[in-house]
């Protein structure tokens, strides 16, 4: 049985000490010429002897019952072998992390597009064809609410609820106060690669290859919804192509397949199209946002309030967590954090990426920028004015806090101090204006397990961690190699497998440092045990290159090691999280130019500045980073899921029509700083999350810096050229 280490005190910086000198080094990614040649094989690429094919079949009405699937109606289909449903099949998607499946509606339809049933032909095209002829009779539920702003039923979340003092008389009292209504549209995580799955039974044993995040759940989501013991299930995901959320947890594509396979006796691959992807998997929930502070005329808060509307199923738990940045970036005597949930019938709503800061920081941040103005007060000092001491709704102290730091070294770095006032600066056509903004990323640690086998010229790291495209692979590598004194090319790193101990799976940016932490402490055991046969204490030794060396001696593994040495180690949190409050922290600097005449926004340059912990591979940590603000230039001028407000299904529903942002909407000036922190309280390796950081206030600068170009402020995101235009208009430009 390993033993679980539980992070309750702060730990020993061993990894400044080692000597082999990987960590931290922008190393390429190991498995990165496998995925640049076509080499890697994802989900939908596995070939199986016999295999069949399976293609979805989802409800044309938004709510009523299912009365009757007639099989009948594509008996003609060449090669058909079934049609599968039931109580079994007809699932939401799982949010990962779940002990179990959500609960199911049986033949109840609760939005259109909902998976409903699986055509099983022995090619793709003839299961294409069937479920596009599949006969379904519904009895409908004219009682639907497809539009949040008009849904009948708003459950105020009262118990979640943070209220400090009395945010309205601080309003009344202040010198100056801002009281404003933001919206963000629907988004989904258009990952490249669809989902998919392929399931094959032997015997009672279930196997899925499937593109999952999150393995040690999906496991068990995956028994409860087929009826098996966890035991009896594996799942392979070696390569994932994206996933940003929406592969936490289990699906209708993974869930079919394994109930299609046991009854048909052979594997059954199943892949959405791009389509079934936006319309079935899940979406971010759009957002009414309320955003509220008061301040004295020196610049200091006296209150902040960030109230939000959100939507979701009504049988779904998850609430997109709006203000969680809100609650412990700035400091004020009088707080307010309220949340409602609008139940409609839309597409469920789920994680993506950076779940609340990527929509609560866009319109925060750009709240706290227009009160900037008001007082007439730098945006950079009056966030710097306002930093609290504690987190000021737990009274934790912060762990490791850069906030500071990176506010000042990116206003120097990008050339903040030669901003210019609103509408002053123009080149021709074009408006030029800066904006900033800060980041800020709960930092999580979940429980995680690994294996590391150390033999005289090879080190095995073993855990069922995922690589999404985040660069697990590498990390895993250079964390062992460090630890144990040899070159990375001397690794293997083996993931994506439920047969090896059980890690936190990727999501929620606590991938590196979880995964990371149990690879750390499976190695720290063979680094003691090694010390032992060398005859030193654990914290003399030295390990590089293949040789230890201690207590005055020196030998090489292969003279220490006769035999392979393993060691298992897990981690999970401890008294740490209790009091401490950790959290990644940065802030972001963009300069855009906006067209007097056709209100296009165009990002000139934009500069990053995070405080993440310890770097485990700049190269990495950069392009995570770098994505995260691209994303938030999509979340603040293009990305906006549209719904049909008859039905409430998905009409921007592929990479056609949801506008994500092109390599010609991003400038080649994305530059990114890494701060030099340490984390103590985080885990043993000092790290924090990095991909989600990187999006958290990245909107807010953009729009921070359109209203600085042209006198534009935008309220309701995504900032496309109509709305600038509009904005242009009332002001009389």
């Amino acid at each position: 049985m390993t033993d679980t280490f539980k992070m309750d005190e702060a730990q020993p910086r061993l990894l400044d000490e080692t000597r082999q000198g990987v960590i931290g080094t922008p190393m390429d990614r190991p498995e990165g010429k496998l995925k640049v040649s076509g080499r890697a094989p994802y989900a939908a690429e596995i070939a199986l002897d016999g295999m069949v094919h399976g293609v979805l079949v989802r409800a044309t009405i938004t709510r009523g019952q299912i009365t009757a699937i007639d099989e009948t109606s594509i008996h003609d289909t060449p090669g058909l072998l079934g049609v599968f449903h039931g109580e079994h099949f007809v699932r939401n998607p799982a949010q990962g992390m779940a002990a179990e499946s959500p609960e199911q509606p049986g033949t109840r339809i609760d939005y259109h597009g909902q998976p409903i049933a699986l055509v099983v032909a022995k090619t793709f095209e003839a299961a294409r064809d069937g479920a596009h002829k599949l006969k379904i009779s519904y009895k409908p539920d004219d009682s639907v609410d497809v539009d949040p702003q008009t849904a009948s039923n708003v459950v105020s979340k009262d118990d979640d609820a943070v209220i400090i003092g009395d945010v309205d008389s601080a309003m009344a009292r202040a010198d100056a106060s801002v009281d404003l209504q933001f919206t963000t549209p629907g988004q989904v995580a258009a990952a490249m690669e669809p989902h998919a799955a392929i399931a094959q039974w032997q015997g009672d044993q279930l196997l899925l290859h499937g593109s999952l995040q999150m393995l040690r759940f999906n496991k068990r989501e995956l028994a409860d919804a087929v009826g098996i013991d966890p035991e009896n299930v594996r799942i392979l995901s070696p390569y994932i192509g994206g996933g940003f959320g929406s592969k936490l947890g289990i699906g209708a594509e993974a869930v079919s397949a394994a109930l299609a396979s046991r009854a048909l006796g052979c594997p059954v691959r199943v892949v959405m199209a791009r389509q079934t992807v936006f319309d079935a998997v899940l979406r971010r929930t759009e957002t009414s946002q309320r955003v509220r502070f008061a301040a004295t005329k020196e610049g200091k808060l006296t209150a902040i309030a960030h109230d939000d509307t959100v939507s979701n199923l009504s049988d779904e738990g998850f609430a997109e967590p709006v203000s969680t940045a809100s609650q412990f970036l700035y400091g004020a005597e009088n707080m307010h954090f309220l949340q409602k949930v609008a139940q409609i019938h839309r597409t469920p709503a789920g994680s993506v990426r950076a779940p609340g800061e990527a929509v609560g920081m866009l319109a925060f941040e750009a709240g706290l920028d227009e009160l900037a103005e008001k007082l007439d007060i730098c945006p950079v000092q009056l966030r710097l004015n306002n930093l609290p001491e504690r987190h000021p709704a737990t009274d934790q102290a912060f762990s490791a806090r850069a906030l500071a730091q990176a506010l000042r070294e990116g206003a120097q770095q990008f050339g903040w101090s030669e901003r210019q006032p609103t509408a002053s600066r123009r080149e021709g056509d074009w408006y030029i204006g800066m904006g900033m903004a800060s980041a800020a990323r709960s930092n999580m640690l979940v429980p995680s397990a690994a294996r590391v086998t150390l033999e005289a010229d090879r080190i095995v790291v073993e855990t069922d961690m995922t690589d999404i495209g985040t660069g697990s692979y590498a990390i895993l590598g250079q964390i062992a190699a460090e630890m144990l004194g040899l070159p990375t090319e001397k690794v293997v790193v083996r993931l994506g497998d439920t047969d090896l101990p059980g890690a936190s799976g990727s999501g929620g940016s606590f991938g590196a440092s979880s995964a990371g932490s149990a690879v750390y402490l499976a190695a720290k055991k063979l680094r003691e045990e090694l010390a032992h046969s060398l005859g030193c204490a654990a914290e003399e030794l030295t390990l590089q290159d293949g040789m230890a060396r201690g207590a005055n001696h020196e030998k090489s593994f292969a003279e220490l090691l006769p035999n392979p040495i393993m060691a298992e180690g897990a981690i999970e949190g401890g008294k740490t999280a209790d009091e401490y409050f950790s959290a990644g922290f940065g802030a972001h600097f963009c300069e855009v130019a906006v067209h007097a005449w056709t209100g296009e926004t165009r990002v000139r340059r934009m500069l990053g500045v995070f405080g993440m912990g310890r770097v485990l591979n700049e190269k990495t940590a950069r392009s995570q980073a770098v994505g995260g603000m691209i994303w938030g230039v999509g979340a603040a001028l293009t990305e906006e899921l549209s719904h049909d407000p008859r039905t409430g299904h998905i009409v921007s529903r592929d990479l056609a029509n949801y506008h994500v942002p092109a390599h010609a909407d991003i400038p080649r000036q994305m530059d990114v700083v890494f701060l030099e922190e340490r984390d103590d309280q985080a885990n043993p390796m000092q790290t924090k999350g990095i991909g989600e950081l990187g999006i958290s206030g990245a909107g807010a600068a953009v729009v921070n810096a359109i209203h600085n170009a042209c006198g534009v402020r935008i309220y309701d995101f995504p900032a496309t050229p109509d709305k600038v235009i509009a904005g242009l208009e009332a002001l009389g430009r």
